[in-house]
């Protein structure tokens, strides 16, 4: 589950380019050299006196390819890391947990600052300096940039679906072994590959199905909520699974069954969308849909009903959002920039305000969306979307005709 929100255009999104750094929270500053290969960074995960934190050899590397070597020793509350430049996610890696082996990254940097971020760390931010040449700029006119980003975001794409494979095949690992606790984290780690990318790939069926029928669509089948089923067909999917673990508290051989036909509905959903290609307006449209979502399923308490993760859930479709607004950054500059400024400020309030609400303790890490705080805040969050949705309606347009 990610929280953030986030190189050059020339690095690929799927090539993640990576970091070096200093623990967290440090005021020193180290250096990584290398002189032929990449250069070798260091991460590390771990429990401290005053909460779980992320350290780092060096926060300056110099330019050219970079190798994250990151572990988990003991933190429970940290499973992600990712390197931002500016608002853009160029390179993460999420599900990394105590007791599984290092994960590492590699990206190539162009000179210049970046972030490295480690949600839900004592310090989620560091700076990270890069040495030497800079990324070059992308080049070209306005609709050649736009159709540039399309394409990057299409990588983007992928390591989601990706990444979402791996983290249902340890959902179902978690759901076998019939460990209550191990499948309610497992689900809120599962759950952000999907709501990050949702409106990309809702509407596709199994092979050889029939579109109108809900037996055969694939975004029934992983992700149908309580308000959606059908009688006919019964419980399928992520919610099926949320019901059991966190509705029921138990684990039965229905809920197993559940977890093995997720993994290959998944599977399946992940083939097909690969295949996918990508036009300006289509990361425009998207976006605007997942921010549709928030309001219309989310906020609501509709789409996590048993485990009320729902804040984690607006955090991933925001943050899905504006990958796909990044992507096409370059070319909305030239096209208005304006509009572009207008949309990065209310990208910014509607982070600044979900961030209000993170909470390490609880699974997803966020607070829990119950009915008693969705009476309080639910005006409050979604005020902010919406303003944000408002300057993201005509972009699509805008793109199109570019």
């Amino acid at each position: 589950m990610s929280r953030s929100t986030r190189n050059a255009l020339a690095a690929s999104v799927a090539t993640l380019s990576l970091v070096s750094l200093a623990a967290c929270g440090s005021e020193d500053s180290a250096t990584a050299t290398s002189s032929k290969g990449a250069t070798q960074v260091a991460v590390t995960m771990a429990a401290g006196s005053n909460g779980d934190d992320c350290t780092y050899d060096a926060t300056t590397v110099p330019a050219g390819p970079v190798t994250f070597t990151i572990t988990n020793r003991s933190a429970t509350g940290i499973t992600e890391f990712e390197v931002l430049d500016g608002e853009r996610i160029i390179g993460e890696k999420e599900n990394v947990i105590t007791g599984l082996p290092a994960a590492k990254l590699t990206l190539t940097l162009g000179g210049g600052s970046y972030t490295l971020y480690c949600p839900a760390a004592v310090t989620e931010k560091t700076a990270l300096k890069v040495t030497g040449e800079a990324a070059a700029t992308p080049t070209g006119g306005t609709a050649q940039l736009l159709q540039q980003g399309a394409e990057e975001y299409g990588e983007y794409v992928v390591t989601q679906l990706d990444g979402m494979v791996v983290a249902v095949q340890n959902l179902q690992k978690a759901v076998a072994s019939g460990d209550v606790s191990a499948a309610q984290k497992a689900y809120a780690e599962a759950r952000p590959f999907y709501e990050k990318v949702e409106s990309d790939i809702e509407g596709f069926v199994l092979p050889g199905g029939d579109p109108t029928d809900p037996a055969s669509s694939l975004d029934y089948l992983i992700d149908m909520r309580q308000s959606s089923l059908d009688p006919k067909l019964g419980w399928s999917g992520f919610h099926a699974i949320e019901r059991d673990v966190f509705g029921a508290k138990k684990i039965t051989a229905a809920t197993k069954k559940y977890a093995v036909d997720l993994v290959a509905n998944v599977k399946t959903l992940a083939g097909v969308a690969k295949k996918l290609t990508y036009k300006p307006e289509d990361l425009a449209n998207g976006a605007a849909g997942l921010l549709e979502e928030v309001q219309s399923n989310k906020i609501t308490g509709e789409e996590e009903a048993f485990s009320h993760t729902d804040l984690a859930d607006i955090a991933d479709n925001v943050e899905g959002a504006q990958q796909a607004f990044e992507a096409l950054r370059p070319g909305l500059v030239e096209l208005d920039r304006g509009l572009t400024e207008t949309i990065e400020k209310r990208f910014a309030a509607v982070h600044e305000l979900i961030e209000g609400y993170e909470d390490a303790s609880q699974v997803g890490g966020y607070r829990l969306w119950t009915p008693q705080l969705r009476k309080k805040d639910a005006a409050k969050v979604s005020q902010p979307v919406q303003a944000l949705a408002d300057a993201l309606s005509g972009l699509a347009e805008k793109v199109a005709t570019a």
